[in-house]
């Protein structure tokens, strides 16, 4: 089994390499179970975080770092959810096409959210960045909100090109792997 080594806020950890293609691998960086990388991460992260009123991220990956960082700082925060729960009405929606799905998906917002989002500095965050493609949909959603103050786009890891970005805080590098 090919892995890759990586120290992520002081903790150490082998990530499996995975093929997303025939010309490209992926390090798998999976925070769900991970009680110590989630602590530390968001500990870590909230150091260089703008203040915030809230923290936002995608389902499901994005989910344990999510909660971490606002019991730890704001204690306020809110998922995008991939589906229409029976208790959301009235959904702001958006596509995202992730590195690590095969299909697009969708985001929703229902309207106790969308309102409890509203004239909020809002953080977003995530587990990993690597295209883009999912704190860009974020974005779009929070636009479709309205009246919501993106302060900082946040992550543990930002994989291959993401590390030249100017726009997101981000713990540590992760490469992709070329075959």
């Amino acid at each position: 089994m090919d892995t890759y080594r990586i120290n992520i806020a002081g903790v150490e950890r082998e990530l499996i390499k995975y093929p997303v293609s025939d010309k490209l691998d992926i390090a798998a960086f999976i925070m769900f179970g991970d009680v110590e990388v989630t602590e530390k991460a968001a500990a870590a992260l909230l150091e260089k975080c703008p203040e915030h009123d809230v923290v936002v991220s995608a389902e499901a990956k994005g989910i344990p770092l999510c909660y971490e960082m606002a019991r730890q700082g704001c204690r306020e925060y809110v998922i995008a959810r991939k589906s229409v729960k029976v208790y959301m009405r009235n959904c702001v929606e958006v596509a995202v096409n992730s590195i690590t799905t095969a299909e697009v998906q969708k985001l929703y917002l229902g309207d106790t959210d969308a309102a409890f989002l509203r004239g909020k500095r809002v953080l977003i965050v995530d587990d990993v960045i690597s295209t883009g493609e999912s704190l860009k949909a974020l974005e779009e959603l929070m636009e479709k909100v309205g009246g919501v103050n993106v302060v900082g786009r946040a992550c543990v890891l930002a994989e291959g090109d993401a590390k030249s970005r100017d726009d997101i805080i981000f713990l540590q590098e992760l490469p992709v792997f070329a075959k």
